[in-house]
């Protein structure tokens, strides 16, 4: 490339800021003017090559065949104008950015050896809430700037979006009002901090989302839209407090551990409280329990209901057998027996089954005879037989 004359007699890289912050996703320009001698021993000087580059272990990397920059970098080069513009800003680009320029001459070459250091931060502008003064239910926001501007500048705040009239470094605002705010430095507003706010829209989810088995592990997750993060703590229906982490864990979950849970997301600007989520652990039927009525000794051609309950989820199905009979006497939670004679008299066996396993008890009745008196214990006896537990797979466990 040809260029004009422009009376120096020196070679020269020229950067007006030696240092340059910017915000991550937004577009940076780095200024840049070179100059050299015009003609050198009556030969014309033509620059040959011109390029931007941070890496160079070996040789200078231009920036625009980087793959790290691909689509993203600009020369706005004009005369002697070498000015660097990067789009879509990574945190990754903060490095030192040095121009190069060569010519025709021997040794016609140089390199802005100070270069421009450019750093990427997250945000321009944060919100601070680092300084929280209460005041009743008020809360002073502070907003300041992660990169250099100018001093005593003037701020621009938002609320939900929309401008506010205030135009100091800080506010004071109402809790508990569900509004967002945000701000920036005015003549620079394209850059504006995060949005900060109470917490909405908590919800509850319990993992496996499937059925929940006894000793199985369960972790129990609160989740809110909160800005900063909030404290989250979880109670039981009853409202006890159980803990004070975002997610409530049943390392080996129980049956007593069934019933329903709701949490609390807090941070400076409010707070707010979830859904109920449930916890319902599927397990086998415990030990039975088995009722006779009438209580007392059962007198021959009464009528006699035994009733059998277990604590089980899901409900159980229940039956009941005979000693030494092949099929089952009954079917049903309560079985009555009418016109109770001696052939009734025996052992019965009530079991308890659902799809995780089965569990069952014996009682013992004996028929007292009208008219005879027997100096003996009621003739009602119940008793615990040798428990039997049984999975669904029909394993037996003692």
């Amino acid at each position: 490339v040809s260029i004009k004359k422009t009376g120096e007699d020196t070679w020269r890289v020229t950067h007006s800021s030696a240092q340059i912050c910017a915000v991550k996703g937004s577009t940076v320009e780095i200024p840049c003017t070179y100059t050299y001698p015009s003609t050198i021993r009556q030969q014309t000087t033509v620059v040959q090559s011109r390029f931007w580059f941070t890496k160079d272990r070996y040789e200078p990397v231009d920036v625009r065949t980087d793959p790290d920059y691909s689509g993203r970098v600009e020369y706005l080069f004009h005369e002697n104008v070498c000015t660097l513009r990067i789009k879509n800003l990574r945190e990754r680009d903060s490095a030192v950015y040095k121009f190069m320029f060569t010519t025709n001459q021997p040794g016609g070459s140089l390199t802005g050896d100070e270069g421009v250091t450019l750093s990427i931060t997250g945000n321009i502008l944060i919100l601070s809430i680092f300084f929280i003064f209460r005041v009743n239910t008020t809360v002073n926001l502070f907003c300041y700037s992660s990169c250099n501007v100018a001093d005593n500048p003037s701020y621009v705040w938002y609320r939900n979006g929309k401008k506010m009239t205030a135009e100091t470094s800080s506010i004071r605002v109402s809790v508990h009002e569900n509004n967002k705010y945000s701000c920036s430095v005015k003549g620079r507003e394209d850059y504006r901090s995060p949005e900060v706010y109470a917490p909405s829209v908590c919800s509850a989810s319990v993992s496996p989302a499937g059925e929940i088995r006894e000793n199985s592990r369960v972790t129990v997750t609160c989740s809110c839209d909160a800005n900063p993060a909030p404290e989250y703590t979880w109670y039981n229906v009853n409202g006890h407090e159980l803990s004070k982490e975002s997610e409530l864990v049943f390392s080996s979950v129980q049956s007593s551990d069934s019933g329903r849970y709701y949490c609390k997301a807090k941070n400076d600007l409010g707070e707010r409280t979830s859904g109920y989520v449930k916890v319902e652990v599927k397990y086998a039927p415990k030990l039975p329990s088995v009722s006779v009525s009438p209580s007392a000794e059962i007198v021959e051609g009464s009528s006699v209901t035994l009733t059998c309950s277990s604590d089980t989820n899901p409900a159980a199905n229940y039956t009941w057998f005979k000693e030494d009979e092949d099929s089952p006497t009954a079917s049903g939670q309560i079985f009555t027996i009418s016109n109770f004679s001696a052939d009734h008299s025996g052992r019965y066996y009530c079991e308890a089954q659902n799809t995780r396993g089965r569990h069952n008890s014996t009682l013992h009745l004996l028929v007292y005879k009208k008219g005879k008196f027997r100096k003996e214990p009621p003739s009602v006896r119940v008793k615990e037989s040798h428990i039997s537990i049984f999975n669904s797979q029909g394993t037996q466990h003692s």
